[in-house]
């Protein structure tokens, strides 16, 4: 009972009365009071269920997602944040839907939307078409339930688009928050957010992206690297700029992933292809040019090619804050002599990690939860009170 009073505490300085009833597209979207709700509401979520109490706000109802990438972590995340609070889970398969037939964004939303209480979409792969899909099915479910066609307007939360990954980027932050101690520890850490070496073609901008625009607020010097042709979205730069400005810190940009890694606290080495290719990815795509895609393909795994020595090696590690910086990654990561023949990190650096990188991964379904929660509940200090009360175990044992 006494962490619930201090997570409720929390709560009551903070002001995220504009999450109730809203959708989750961009951390940077949100206030800082929203996102520290966010993660207080996770903290105490995780706190209920590690001590067996349920946490079900709901009887019954729906989570629909729609994932239109491969996922396994973000997947399971959605599925297990959406139980947690009482909704069954249902896969949108649009291959086996009417969607194959011409169906619109906005009968589709509404025919899956009749029980759903949150829909979760991954689209990540194309630039400008993922963060809008979601938007229009977030503007089409509101539109039914304002027009009656719908008893509850379902929760939006982006499960990773061509823009962000808040899910995932807000885990791996509060994932630095507890292993730092606090955020009033994170002011003046460095975060090496740079590219890294993969043997496979397209990866999203969204991780890079998104952790630009979330820990710049935090007062923490973020320090993105990459080789030249790798650009990320100029807007997110603009954005992370911003952020840097308003929260204290910095926001550093260089080729160089040595200058990155000297005397940081975080390290966070993953692949990802420049902003102008997928923009051409795109166009391929919407003109059904599929020679065109494999000329690119082959294209762009020669130009990764020349960059293997950017490489989480232990030399780099050594580099870093006393050597031992937290290493980051969402998973999975191309292993070096394990899962391919080079690629983003030395196994040795991996295996080391293996347990911190476990946990950085477990804040995600909590993450997850509290996005949803804060949309559905416009008191969550009341309801984690209520969920004492009731003293319901979530496992009889």
């Amino acid at each position: 009972m006494a962490y619930i009073k201090q997570y409720a505490s929390a709560l009551n300085k903070l002001n995220f009365k504009n999450m109730f009833g809203g959708d989750f597209f961009l951390t940077w979207e949100k206030s800082y009071d929203e996102i520290l709700a966010t993660f207080t509401v996770a903290d105490a979520l995780r706190w209920l269920r590690e001590n067996n109490v349920s946490t079900r706000i709901f009887d019954s109802g729906l989570g629909v997602s729609i994932f239109r990438d491969n996922s396994t972590r973000t997947r399971f995340s959605f599925a297990s944040a959406c139980n947690m609070l009482g909704l069954a889970v249902q896969d949108l398969d649009e291959g086996k839907s009417q969607i194959a037939h011409g169906e619109t964004v906005r009968e589709t939303a509404n025919m899956i939307s009749f029980m759903a209480d949150v829909i979760g979409i991954r689209d990540d792969m194309y630039i400008g078409k993922g963060n809008t899909y979601m938007r229009e099915v977030a503007k089409a479910v509101r539109e039914g339930h304002i027009e009656g066609n719908l008893e509850q307007c379902p929760t939006l939360v982006n499960l990773q688009c061509d823009i962000d990954h808040p899910t995932q980027t807000m885990a791996d932050m509060n994932h630095i928050i507890h292993y730092f101690g606090g955020i009033d520890k994170l002011k003046g850490k460095k975060v090496a957010m740079t590219w890294a070496y993969s043997p496979s073609y397209g990866k999203p901008l969204s991780v890079p992206q998104g952790v630009i625009g979330l820990m710049t607020r935090f007062g923490m010097d973020v320090h993105l690297a990459h080789p030249e042709g790798y650009e990320v979205m100029s807007e997110v730069e603009q954005v992370a700029k911003r952020n840097a400005a308003q929260g204290g810190g910095k926001f550093t940009k260089s080729n160089s992933m040595k200058d990155a890694f000297k005397d940081a606290d975080i390290v966070y080495p993953k692949s990802w292809a420049s902003f102008a290719a997928m923009e051409k990815r795109t166009t391929l795509y919407g003109n059904n040019d599929f020679d065109g895609i494999k000329a690119l393909e082959k294209e762009l795994l020669a130009q990764n090619a020349k960059h293997k020595d950017w490489e989480c090696t232990e030399d780099l590690m050594k580099l870093t804050k006393d050597g031992k910086a937290l290493y980051l990654h969402c998973l999975p990561a191309d292993i070096s002599g394990v899962s391919c023949k080079e690629g983003e990190v030395a196994a040795s650096v991996f295996d080391r990690y293996r347990v911190p990188l476990y946990k950085q991964a477990s804040h995600k379904p909590y993450i997850i939860a509290a996005m949803i929660f804060l949309s559905k509940i416009k008191c969550p200090q009341e309801t984690f009170f209520r969920f004492t009360d009731r003293n319901k175990a979530r496992f009889f044992g």
